[in-house]
């Protein structure tokens, strides 16, 4: 069974991604950081877009980056 989990402004999606919700405001209008969502004007995050950000900029070292 699928369930959908709650959506998450940017002040609350911040610490996940581990930055500041300025950081990700402005990765938004550079086109980087994790995929969001745009509910009129709100602008809100998906818990699993945030974990597949987070293992995509997993690195196990400076050479893979």
């Amino acid at each position: 069974m699928n369930t959908l989990s709650p959506l998450l402004a940017t002040a609350d999606a911040a610490p996940l991604a581990g930055v500041a919700a300025k950081t990700l405001e402005n990765w938004r209008t550079l086109g980087l950081g994790p995929r969001f969502i745009k509910a009129g004007r709100r602008v809100l995050y998906d818990p699993a877009d945030l974990l597949a950000w987070r293992n995509q900029n997993r690195f196990g070292s400076t050479s893979e980056v």
